[in-house]
């Protein structure tokens, strides 16, 4: 990431709450067409350990949001994505994947299901995309409105739940993927108990025009720090989730992606509804006769941090792989990654090494998350 200087400051577009993230000092950057913080003068370290030991408050608001309405919406979103949006619960949120007609993927994102709606929220990068490809395939059976007048907010970590019941009492009750509807600086929010952090917390979207004032009245607790996009990559990280545009794409499938946990049973092949999306045979295949490369995680036997795009070769030399994710985990006071290598090198424990600028660095195969995850299950 770069800093913005003034002429690319002029092409970046704002979410609702950057003038308050200027006030409060941060450093701000381009990301997915956006100006956003990268990290505010605490420094990310300290902002990723408040996140993981009280609550951190994240703009998300670059992200898309999107309705999708009418009897038969559910039922058209399923003709684009592998997973259960039928019979998806009122109340409750799901991920799910676009996918291509090759089985790669476009994106991940969450739907949600509002009863009178689904509520779909898409990654900022691929967002012209994905509302495009919603738009030219399911425009004919259900409306698709694009909520630009929202903004998006996250409150992550263990003081998240006592933070949000001051304000509304009745998320104390909500379970990890839940959604509800709330009175949130006098406004209407759509919330949901789902994050991207491994923590317990809350996404909450909010008319732009009072994300400020949401803000600054969550800033206001003091467990709440705002915490940027630096701390925002190395705790999904620690969690073992996957970033799109780096561990997942359009030429790698969900089941390469060690995902299958997504695809839901009645889309197999044994299912009711089975395939009926973009690259279902090569997805449907996948899952039946396995592949040649998985999504791993890494853990670097030494304190240098192994970054993307970093060539994994096993005790020969020979290339087996190569790293997506990569950084330093606080939590874990060591180096962490993820990354793709063969089948037969994918079980925990099998020690390859990382070519880093000429060395090699030894890096064991390891189970993610790599910091456990603390969703609110009951």
């Amino acid at each position: 990431m770069e800093m913005i200087d003034n002429n690319t400051d002029a092409l970046m577009r704002r979410t609702p709450l950057y003038d308050l993230h200027v006030s409060l000092g941060a450093r701000i950057v381009p990301f997915a067409g956006y100006a956003m913080p990268v990290q505010y003068p605490a420094g990310i370290i300290k902002e990723h350990t408040h996140t993981r030991t009280q609550a951190g408050l994240f703009d998300v608001s670059h992200m898309g949001q999107v309705f999708l309405r009418g009897p038969e919406a559910a039922a058209a979103l399923e003709t684009l994505v592998p997973v259960d949006v039928i019979d998806l619960p009122q109340g409750m949120q799901r991920y799910a994947l676009f996918t291509n007609e090759t089985g790669g993927v476009m994106d991940d994102l969450m739907v949600a299901n509002f009863g009178d709606c689904l509520f779909v929220v898409v990654n900022a990068a691929c967002k012209a995309q994905d509302i495009a490809h919603m738009r030219k395939h399911l425009s004919e059976r259900c409306t698709i409105e694009v909520l630009d007048d929202r903004a998006l907010l996250a409150l992550q970590g263990p003081a998240a739940a006592a933070v949000m019941a001051r304000l509304v009492p009745e998320t104390d009750r909500m379970l990890f993927m839940t959604t509800m509807t709330v009175t949130l600086a006098g406004a209407q929010c759509y919330i949901s108990r789902s994050g991207y952090t491994g923590e317990d917390g809350f996404e909450i979207s909010v008319p732009a025009n009072k994300a400020e004032a949401l803000a600054r009245e969550l800033l206001g607790h003091p467990e709440v720090a705002p915490i940027g996009l630096g701390a925002r990559d190395s705790l999904r990280l620690e969690a073992g989730l996957c970033l799109y545009g780096h561990d997942l794409d359009v030429n790698t499938s969900p089941v390469e992606s060690s995902l299958s946990w997504a695809l839901s049973k009645s889309r197999r092949a044994d299912g009711a509804r089975p395939g009926g999306y973009p690259g279902a045979d090569v997805i449907l295949g996948h899952i039946a006769n396995g592949v040649g490369r998985k999504r791993v995680g890494l853990r670097p036997n030494a304190r240098v941090p192994v970054r993307e795009g970093t060539e994994l070769v096993d005790a020969s030399g020979h290339s087996v792989g190569i790293v997506t994710s990569g950084g330093f985990g606080p939590t874990l006071e060591a180096p962490v990654a993820m990354g793709y290598v063969k089948t037969a090198l994918a079980k925990p424990g099998t020690q390859l090494s990382a070519m880093v600028r000429g060395k090699a660095i030894p890096v064991e195969v390891a189970s993610t998350p790599f910091v456990p995850q603390r969703y609110y299950r009951g």
